[in-house]
């Protein structure tokens, strides 16, 4: 005959759940939670405080402290009001130079990544370390070097000369190269080479094996190098500021530094509202493109 416990007899054989002492949830992982709190509200603020100033009433610097206090959209509507600042030629100048930019460093770097991880020549690694050596030093010392070239080119080929939007892509496309091309170097080296000998076995050459197999397995990498071309792109402005001259060449953060370099306090909510439109391409590619963006940065790392 089975015997029936009691339910007090149950109750003690349960281990009760005992909460932890605050002072140990702390140390453990409390602290965590408080150090990603700050970082999130570091992070959030100057884009709350921008969004506010773009509809703030006042326009100047000094009524922008006030977060959300009010509303309006003149800010917007003095973007597009004034032809002597045509804000929309600075967007799309901004979105083609970027685009191309972009476009043209993916494919001269997955050119040069490719050779670097699939053939073996001499100076190989010579080049290799040549590539990390030119980014320890700062594009600043560069600048002369630029405006003296492009000035010299100006009275032979002024298609690429100074004022000269292809100009500056050059310019963009020569800086990109070194760090773009190890990165995608890293990448390149997780691809089995035993899917090159397949395909050679089967008859295709080095332009087959790259365009239609290599590009298709390191997509990630190809995206996360075009984005981040193109947000550099955007975020530039000494160099574009030192070739561009003439007013619909120009590009948006130059443009933008019209606002603020004479009347600083007086046009700040015209200044925040134009930076704010030319953060939605931005934005929308990140949203469009995340699911590339870690596969792409860390896939890399795994072999050298």
């Amino acid at each position: 005959m089975a015997v029936i416990e009691s339910p007090a007899v149950v109750r003690d054989e349960i281990p009760e759940h005992r909460r932890r002492p605050f002072g140990r949830w702390f140390r453990e992982s409390g602290w965590r939670h408080i150090v990603g709190l700050l970082a999130l509200v570091f992070a959030l603020f100057p884009l709350v405080f921008v969004l506010s100033a773009s509809v703030n009433t006042s326009g100047n610097l000094t009524g922008s402290t006030a977060i959300f206090q009010s509303f309006t959209l003149d800010n917007y509507e003095a973007l597009f009001g004034d032809p002597s600042r045509p804000y929309g030629r600075w967007f799309i100048n901004t979105m083609v130079i970027g685009a191309i930019t972009a476009a043209g460093t993916v494919f001269l770097c997955a050119i040069a990544a490719y050779a670097f991880s699939r053939f073996r020549f001499s100076g190989r690694r010579a080049g290799l370390l040549g590539l990390i050596l030119l980014q320890m030093f700062p594009q600043l010392l560069a600048y002369i070097a630029i405006f003296a070239l492009l000035s010299a080119m100006e009275g032979v080929f002024p298609a690429i000369g100074l004022d000269s939007q292809l100009g500056l892509i050059m310019v963009y496309l020569g800086g990109a190269l070194g760090v773009n091309t190890f990165l995608m170097y890293g990448f390149f080296n997780t691809v089995p080479r035993e899917l090159d000998e397949s395909a050679k076995i089967d008859g295709a050459g080095h332009a087959r094996i790259f365009f239609g197999i290599i590009l298709r397995l390191v997509t990630p990498i190809l995206i996360v190098i075009g984005l981040l071309s193109f947000i550099a792109t955007l975020n530039e402005f000494l160099i574009a500021s030192l070739v561009l001259q003439d007013p619909d060449k120009q590009t948006l953060a130059v443009g933008l530094y019209k606002f603020v370099s004479q009347r600083f306090a007086e046009n700040w909510g015209v200044f925040t509202a134009g930076a704010v439109l030319g953060a939605i391409p931005v934005v929308l590619l990140f949203q469009f493109l995340q699911k590339y963006i870690v596969g792409g940065l860390t896939a890399g790392a795994v072999k050298g």
